[in-house]
């Protein structure tokens, strides 16, 4: 049984503000315990399974957030952007006030799964590379993609800033100009410079898969959903791997 916590201190670390602006949240009636209108910031509330709503917005509470989002083309993955809007601008606000930060970037043209997140232990683990944590990519391109040039992705490329060759783990051909490529590596623009150095050119790009979590079909560009524990298990056992 979790540890009853006061409601003020719950709205802090969800990311609702200050702990004197979530406790007028409360006196404002503006917060629901479960359905229930809170009256008192200070009361002792237990965080398991608790369903917040905050001016009019649902909300779970997770001790540490942990989220799949379906990153859409021309968003940067950065709280300071340069020429693009940044990806945190489609989340809800208390994310950002949370410190959320992306489990790895994506280009600003490149989609598909972004893992985010406020547990740094949790960001680290998944993008060391030292757990081989293989990263799907759909990727199409402008020439149709041969044989030739999938064998040489499998026995490894050379790219200009590193000696060391950078392989596929594996590719797989999903049309005559789409390709789904595993990668454990995240070099600078990785898939864009290994099709390059095979003689192709990157159309588009998207990532499909991180480890044994594949995005949920249903998961639309700009939208985003918890990481709920079979969720994070799948991720878990991608590290063990």
């Amino acid at each position: 049984m979790a540890k009853p916590i006061s409601l003020e201190k719950i709205l802090f670390s969800q990311g609702f503000g200050t702990r004197r602006y979530c406790a007028d949240l409360v006196y404002a009636d503006l917060v629901k315990v479960n359905g229930v209108l809170a009256e008192d910031p200070d009361e002792r509330i237990s965080p398991e399974g608790l369903l917040l709503n905050v001016e009019g917005q649902d909300w779970e509470y997770h001790e540490k957030a942990y989220i799949a989002f379906h990153k859409p083309p021309n968003y940067e993955c950065s709280h300071k952007t340069t020429h693009h809007p940044s990806i945190y601008s489609l989340l809800p606000s208390p994310f950002v006030e949370r410190g959320l930060q992306c489990v790895g970037r994506l280009d600003y043209d490149t989609t598909g799964l972004l893992l985010i997140s406020d547990d740094g232990q949790f960001i680290h683990k998944m993008t060391t590379p030292k757990k081989n944590i293989g990263k799907v990519y759909e990727i199409t391109t402008s020439d149709p993609v041969t044989e030739k040039q999938m064998d040489h992705l499998l026995k490894g490329v050379v790219l200009d800033d590193d000696p060391k060759p950078c392989f596929a783990q594996a590719c797989e051909l999903l049309s005559e100009k789409t390709l789904a490529m595993t990668i454990v590596e995240g070099r600078y623009h990785q898939v864009k410079r290994m099709m390059a150095a095979v003689g192709n050119h990157v159309e588009q790009l998207h990532r499909s898969q991180i480890g044994a979590y594949v995005m949920p079909k249903d998961l639309a560009p700009g939208e985003w959903r918890w990481l709920y524990p079979s969720d994070l298990k799948l991720l878990s056992q991608s590290m063990e791997a």
